[in-house]
């Protein structure tokens, strides 16, 4: 009986036992389940938190980066005045050449010219003759004006005879001014200087063939007054109402590496070229000294004028596609945002921006590719990353804090 007894209490043991151990078993599988729903849970929230891109944002500069504008110019003599032959011939001597300093009126060619050397003499003589004739008939009028009294001549021949001296006298004035034009064309025999200057170009010699009053071909002489020099320059169209009357802008040349010389804007064509989509400016540039040469290349910085400093990105900040030139900005609530942009200026690794941006916009300097309009980003720090709202890196920092 007693072991009857034993072997049950043995039994219960068991099964308590067993029971304990179900539990225990059950525990620990519920316990790895959920730890590895936990685990999964957290590997997609990191698989999704890392699928957000990071991006750095600034906000675009608004200071000057440069004030000037550099543009390419063209050095002319503030004179320059071609000289050709007004009448044919040939060169009979010439008196300076390339590079001599020359006075207003001083002759410094001869021209001989036998055809209107003739054509003077027989126009002097024409005109003694038309003379002659002219008295002979005022001689003749007068005579017969001296016997109407008479009724020795009729009225109708006073009139002829008037008649006729008046027309003497006037082909008396027409051989005169026959004779002052030849007069003055041969003076043209002598070629003089219009203006104090250079001789900057001589294309003749002696004896060459002068075909007068044509203009065309190369000139003889090209006499240049380089003490002030005209720097020609050709402006944007989107830069030109920056540039006034009166600017300053300062020029290099390749002769002169190491010197500066200053210039004023004197004038505007006030117009658009076509074909350049640019306004020519003029701008006035002492040359006293002669150290520079008219027709020679310059390098002009304009000094410009505006009212409000334009906005500027990092060059990295502008994405090209079909869609055009644009540039990505984040939202206040960490999203993308894209915003067409032109071009204003290219200054290196700057841009300057002619529209399409605010100051206070948030610009990605390096946009990765495949950003979309809408797509949610990490912003990296910086103060433009303070300008949203805070971003995940901000609000872990606060709670560390």
């Amino acid at each position: 009986m007693p072991t009857e007894q034993t072997s049950q209490v043995s039994r219960r043991k068991l099964g308590v036992a067993g029971v304990v151990g179900l539990v225990v078993a059950g525990s620990v599988v519920v316990t790895g389940i959920m730890a590895r729903a936990k685990t999964e849970t957290e590997l997609k929230s990191w698989t999704a938190e890392q699928a957000v891109p990071s991006v750095a944002v600034a906000l675009p500069g608004s200071r000057p980066l440069k004030p000037t504008l550099d543009l390419p110019g063209r050095l002319e003599a503030y004179a320059r005045a071609p000289i050709f032959g007004r009448v044919s011939g040939y060169l009979k001597s010439w008196d300076a050449d390339m590079g001599a300093q020359v006075k207003a009126g001083q002759v410094i060619a001869e021209i001989d010219a036998p055809d209107l050397d003739q054509q003077l003499l027989q126009a002097r003589a024409d005109l003694v003759s038309q003379q002659s004739s002219a008295k002979l008939s005022e001689a003749t009028l007068n005579r017969r004006k001296t016997l109407v009294a008479s009724n020795f001549v009729s009225a109708q021949e006073i009139d002829e005879r008037t008649a006729d001296l008046n027309n003497k006298r006037a082909a008396v004035k027409s051989g005169e001014a026959n004779v002052q034009r030849l007069e003055a064309l041969a003076d043209y025999k002598k070629i003089t200087v219009p203006f104090d200057g250079i001789v900057t170009q001589r294309n003749t010699d002696v004896g060459a063939l002068i075909s007068g009053g044509t203009g065309t071909g190369a000139a003889m002489f090209v006499i240049s007054d380089i003490k002030k020099l005209r720097v020609y320059v050709e402006v944007p169209q989107n830069f030109a109402p920056s540039v006034q009357i009166g600017n300053k802008a300062t020029i290099t040349v390749p002769d002169h590496p190491n010197e500066v010389f200053q210039a004023t804007v004197e004038a505007s064509s006030k117009s658009v070229d076509v074909g350049s989509g640019t306004t020519r400016m003029q701008l006035g540039l002492d040359n006293s000294d002669g150290k520079l040469m008219p027709g020679g290349f310059a390098n002009v910085k304009l000094a410009l004028t505006g009212n409000a400093a334009p906005l500027h990105v990092p060059a990295s900040a502008l994405i090209f596609g079909e869609k055009g030139l644009r540039v990505a900005t984040v939202t206040p609530d960490d999203k993308i945002a894209f915003k067409t942009v032109t071009i204003a200026r290219d200054l290196g690794r700057e841009i300057e921006i002619g529209s399409g941006l605010a100051a206070d916009d948030r610009i990605v300097t390096a946009p990765p590719d495949g950003l979309n309009d809408g797509d949610k980003v990490r912003v990296s720090g910086g103060p433009a990353a303070k300008n949203g709202k805070p971003t995940a890196e901000t609000e872990k920092k606060e709670v560390k804090g």
